[in-house]
């Protein structure tokens, strides 16, 4: 399956010189835990970067710094880990664990932003594939169980 399929269409961006406050609200207001910072060009938006409300927390408000007074730039990481819409998406869970990132924006090829792939939305479509695979077994079982009566 391709991170494509799989990744959630709708992201929430901003620009480089938003300040973490305003940030924190974006988040809040659309029930996210991040914002994808983009470069607007006129092919579209490109990932320039990625903070999170964890970012917020740990370089800002556990340091004693006033989210007004900083901008997401500031903080974000310098290497954006990105993932292609056609990227396999075990490869992108694979890719996610060894960098230590739960969110990844998915660009096309051109590296226009697209989307954006979670942690937690690898952990819904692969529960829902275990648990197909578990009513797959109980369907032999039970069917084991009614050829042997």
């Amino acid at each position: 399956m391709s991170v494509g399929e799989v990744c959630n269409r709708t992201v929430i961006v901003t620009s480089r010189a938003t300040r973490l406050d305003e940030a924190a609200r974006l988040m809040r207001e659309h029930h996210v835990g991040s914002v994808i910072v983009v470069d607007e060009t006129a092919a579209g938006n490109k990932a320039a970067g990625i903070v999170t409300d964890r970012d917020i927390v740990i370089e800002a408000v556990a340091s004693g710094v006033a989210p007004a007074t900083v901008t997401v730039e500031e903080i974000m990481p310098p290497d954006l880990v990105v993932a292609k819409e056609g990227d396999d998406m075990l490869d992108t869970l694979t890719k996610m664990r060894a960098k230590g990132i739960r969110r990844v924006p998915v660009v096309d090829d051109a590296g226009t932003l697209v989307g954006i792939l979670s942690l937690d939305d690898l952990l819904a479509i692969l529960s829902e594939q275990v648990d197909g695979m578990v009513k797959v077994i109980a369907q032999e079982q039970a069917r084991e169980a009614r050829t042997r009566k």
